[in-house]
């Protein structure tokens, strides 16, 4: 699987059925039971999560095993995706990535449906304005992280766009918000406690992880903890409701809107509405301009440095009172374009209605995902 995965925001089927595929970041590790709830039948567990680095921090990315025999898989852990992608054995284009063998797994079920899927990406330093797969649904039992197996409906990929070949992870796991069907889902309907923490450092610090069932304490000791509510209409996915933007404490009217935004761990950096990007940037640098096709934005790599933009987006905790969680300036450029070297992308990009907040932001604060509270915590 590839860069498209770093912010695969909108897609498109040609079939019935199957929607949304998005990148993950792996590694967790738990500590806290917020939800207080006791004798559950699960226990929590920790993984270590890989690290995607090229011109900046893309993807954190874990193992999981399919089938029966188990069959291993290296994902990104999407909590703004629904379903579980992998590729399949007979597809001759997902070079240098395990595929699944049908034939060797005994659980193995198959739906005879297959579905092709277009995406618009713009992140990393290759952005793209489209790449597609080829796949098909199908079940077979899956288990992450030594936790019990679960029969799980996924999609195996039959053909692929070369923009996905450069990623060293093999495909996406979803983990979103009171997924009917997901892995986590059946797990908390089998006792795991709601809740999930994620540890998504920048490649300089490493060690990142992922916990389920619980959160790990030793990375949250000692800090506050900043919890916001999901936003009420939430369904799917992680959305948290933002009442302004700013940078560097300075904002402007198009910026002091209420806005919901969905978190998402397989999200490289960040996409607004184009008004909103171009909002941020006015406030930012004007020498920061569109490039290419794709939404992104960049400026001459001689001027980064010289940019100081601490990007501040604002919530409300569960008492009304104001949540700030940040950006520093250090995220501002993602690395030079493939295609220019002396142009550096910025870490915003331009795309349609939705609001998606990633890695630039999450790799600075313990991230907790609180399902049985409905909120999300934020340590740093």
């Amino acid at each position: 699987m590839p860069r498209w995965f770093l912010l695969a925001l909108f897609a498109t089927t040609s079939s019935t059925g199957i929607a949304t595929l998005s990148p993950l970041k792996i590694n967790l590790s738990s500590r806290l039971n917020t939800n207080k709830l006791t004798g559950r039948a699960v226990p929590k567990s920790t993984t270590p999560l890989d690290h995607y680095f090229n011109g900046t921090d893309l993807q954190w990315y874990g193992n999981i095993q399919v089938g029966t025999p188990p069959q291993s898989f290296n994902v990104v852990f999407d909590t703004g995706s629904l379903d579980a992608v992998i590729p399949d054995q007979s597809c001759e284009s997902c070079l240098g990535h395990s595929t699944f063998n049908r034939n060797l797994s005994s659980t193995f079920s198959d739906y005879d449906e297959a579905f092709y899927a277009e995406f618009a990406t713009g992140v990393g330093v290759d952005p793209s304005i489209s790449e597609w797969l080829v796949y098909s649904a199908v079940r077979d039992v899956v288990s992450v992280a030594g936790l019990p197996p679960v029969a799980l409906d996924l999609y195996l990929i039959t053909d692929e766009s070369e923009g996905f070949w450069a990623a060293p992870f093999d495909g996406v796991f979803g983990m979103g918000y009171k997924a009917e069907g997901s892995f986590f889902q059946t797990l908390v309907k089998q006792g795991l406690d709601p809740i999930m923490g994620f540890w998504l450092p920048p490649a300089s610090v490493r060690d990142a992880e992922m916990t389920l069932g619980g959160v790990d304490e030793s990375k949250i000791e000692g800090k506050k903890v900043d919890y916001i509510p999901i936003y009420k209409g939430a369904w799917g996915f992680w959305q948290l409701e933002s009442t302004q933007f700013s940078v560097n404490g300075e904002t402007n009217e198009a910026l002091k809107q209420v806005r919901q935004i969905y978190f998402d761990s397989g999200t490289a950096n960040l996409q607004f509405p184009k008004d909103t990007t171009e909002a941020l940037y006015a406030l930012i640098s004007p020498k920061i301009k569109p490039f290419g096709e794709s939404g992104a934005y960049g400026l001459p790599c001689s001027e980064v440095s010289s940019i100081q933009a601490r990007i501040d987006l604002t919530f409300k905790d569960q008492a009304g009172e104001p949540v700030v969680l940040s950006i520093p300036p250090q995220e501002l450029s993602v690395g030079p374009f493939r295609n220019n070297k002396t142009m550096c992308q910025t870490l915003i990009n331009a795309g349609y209605i939705q609001n998606f907040v990633g890695g630039s932001l999450l790799k600075h604060y313990y991230s907790i995902w609180d399902q049985g509270n409905a909120r999300m915590g934020f340590a740093t």
